[in-house]
């Protein structure tokens, strides 16, 4: 029965953590750019350029939005 448990423990946490609109971006943060209360971050991966206001980095992958 634990082993039921665990198996399907497994299974949830990687549906959780398999969240496909972030995985290929790494997003770092640029401050160089900063403008009027907005961070910059541009993804290590694809090369794409976003601005948040909460300072935090974007959660989708902007990937095939204007590199």
């Amino acid at each position: 029965m634990i082993i039921i448990a665990g198996f399907i423990l497994a299974f949830v946490l990687i549906l959780i953590f398999s969240n496909r609109s972030t995985r290929d971006c790494r997003w770092r943060a640029e401050r160089s750019g900063d403008r009027d209360g907005q961070r910059k971050y541009r993804c290590a991966t694809c090369g794409a350029v976003a601005f948040t206001e909460t300072g935090k980095p974007p959660r989708v992958c902007l990937a095939g939005e204007g590199r």
